[in-house]
């Protein structure tokens, strides 16, 4: 039988949003942090590019917001991005303020830096290393404060919710303690999922492993809406090397001049877009997954050896010391890439401050769609949505009427029907062969056969994982392979309803975009039964 604990917020994840909301919260609130790994282990610490936003006397809030929407193909919601792009000086002085330097020059004026689809020069910075950076210094702020505890090594199952007034509550949640091999229950007045993306669910990612949709799965379980899930944003350029697993070859290299080759040598950009290597995202990934299909490429190459050795060293270190461990000098040759999945686009269906179908949960983050990046995130952007959704639910919980040190009775957590499994090949065969399917059914370019063929590959899969979830004791692994079917069904369900190429969504069934679909995907929510007064076994 499981054991219960409390706190007033319970927030899920420990990246740039989790730790920020946690730091804006009032000292008088006690916080409970739970990460899956270590504090560092997130999407956040691997960001290399930096935080777009309006900071130099050149640029304007309109026109960041012009480079967002025209972006985002139709599908942003231009009062969310008005409000979140005229928050952003204010996010980069608060972070100014807990001791993050960016990159400046001679004058001590921000160094400001340029990404494709930008119409100007404004990415802060710190070297290549930004989201590493920044998280150290949330993670220095976070340890000294008596009023949040972190516990490590633990990750969400399920969310627990009630009726209140006729209306879904979520009043706690089920953790797994991976260490101790337990699980235990947590209750809370306000729970704030910040669990980052589901870009692990491909074969080629460039996020660490810990992106694997679990804040996506856990709310949608729990009733509430996903919306445009299909547009799944691939990173035009990931590091292709055999011994290197995922590792992002930042935007910036081609926003400070790099050039995309083929293996015999010519460039191909300027076939499909104008603006050639600073193309969007969408663009520049799908031309490289057509060159690599069409002449049969196992990669392409990004090339920056125009630019003087010296400020490639002092610009990109961290870039230019992991391609060096594997013999590549990015000063003198030019390094192999190829796209790999990178940002969910798609999400929980949330307002700005995180709110969702179900009372007292927040999401926020790449968990969290508000209608910002629409059907394809501006470089950069991720970040910048995380700092103002940080601020705005931090504001509105500590408004509100937050009932502390309260202790809801929870049910526990029953698992004495079940046994330890003797074939725990099936849950890491059966990791290996969905993230295989997603790449190859639902990757950068679809088809309606490709999709179905992936969806009934995936319910197969959903059918054995169910029965072993259900006759086992969990574990990491099933957990996480038990999100990240169901974020994947999620996304192919997304891919079916549209009927068109929008943004990162493109079928080669409807190779155009139509006007009958400039709207969103929305599934509602699959309805659990972790309800307080039904619970009894597992569900």
């Amino acid at each position: 039988m499981s054991t219960s604990k409390s706190t007033d917020v319970l927030i899920v994840g420990s990246g740039i949003s989790g730790l920020s909301t946690a730091l804006l919260l009032p000292d008088n609130i006690n916080i409970l942090i739970i990460t899956k790994d270590k504090l560092e282990d997130c999407s956040t610490a691997w960001a290399q590019g930096g935080i777009a936003s309006v900071l130099s006397e050149t640029d304007s809030y309109d026109q960041h917001i012009s480079d967002t929407i025209k972006n985002g193909h139709g599908l942003v919601n231009k009062d969310i991005a008005k409000l979140i792009i005229e928050n952003g000086p204010l996010c980069i002085k608060w972070l100014e303020e807990i001791g993050v330097t960016f990159n400046c020059d001679n004058q001590n004026q921000l160094n400001l830096t340029l990404e494709g689809a930008h119409s100007h020069r404004r990415i802060a910075h710190v070297n290549d290393e930004t989201g590493r950076i920044i998280h150290q210094k949330l993670k220095e702020k976070v340890l000294l404060k008596k009023n949040i505890n972190i516990l490590s090594q633990c990750q969400i199952i399920d969310l627990i919710s009630t009726k209140t007034n006729g209306f879904d509550s979520c009043i706690g949640a089920y953790i797994f303690d991976k260490y101790n091999q337990n699980v235990f229950s947590i209750s809370a007045d306000k729970i704030i999922l910040a669990t980052g993306g589901a870009s692990k669910i491909y074969k080629y990612t460039s996020n660490p492993r810990t992106s694997t949709g679990d804040g996506i799965a856990v709310a949608w379980r729990a009733g509430c809406r996903v919306v445009n899930m299909e547009f799944i944003q691939f990173h035009p350029t990931c590091l292709y090397h055999p011994q290197i697993k995922s590792f992002l070859i930042s935007e910036s290299l081609r926003g400070e001049g790099g050039k995309l080759f083929t293996p015999s040598g010519d460039r191909f950009m300027h076939k499909y877009d104008s603006r050639a290597e600073l193309a969007s995202r969408d663009i520049v990934a799908r031309a490289i997954d057509h060159e690599m299909k069409l002449n049969d490429y196992k990669n392409v190459f990004l090339d920056i050896t125009d630019l003087p050795s010296n400020f490639i060293k002092k610009r990109f270190p961290k870039i230019y010391e992991k391609c060096l461990s594997v013999n590549i000098d990015i000063t003198r040759e030019r390094i192999p890439v190829i796209p790999a999945s990178h940002y969910s686009c798609g999400g929980v269906m949330t307002d700005v401050m995180g709110r969702t179908d179900i009372h007292n949960l927040h999401v926020i983050g790449e968990s969290a769609y508000t209608g910002f990046h629409g059907a394809n995130r501006l470089a950069s952007n991720s970040l910048l949505e995380c700092l103002v959704m940080s601020k705005m639910c931090s504001k509105y919980i500590t408004d509100g009427d937050i009932k502390k040190n309260h202790k809801t009775s929870l049910p526990s957590w029953d698992d004495s029907f079940v046994s330890d499994s003797t074939e725990k090949f099936i849950i890491s065969h059966n990791w290996d062969e969905l993230r295989k399917i997603m790449w190859n059914y639902v990757g950068i370019v679809r088809s309606n056969k490709q999709l179905k063929i992936a969806q009934d590959k995936i319910e197969l899969i959903e059918k054995e994982i169910n029965e072993h979830y259900y006759q086992y004791t969990i574990s990491n692994d099933l957990l996480e392979l038990r999100n990240i079917i169901h974020v994947s069904k999620l996304i192919i369900q997304s891919a079916i309803e549209r009927k068109e190429s929008r943004g990162l969504h493109y079928s080669i069934d409807y190779p155009k975009i139509s006007n009958k679909y400039q709207k969103n995907t929305v599934i509602k929510g699959r309805k659990n039964n972790y309800e307080l007064k039904l619970v009894k076994f597992r569900v």
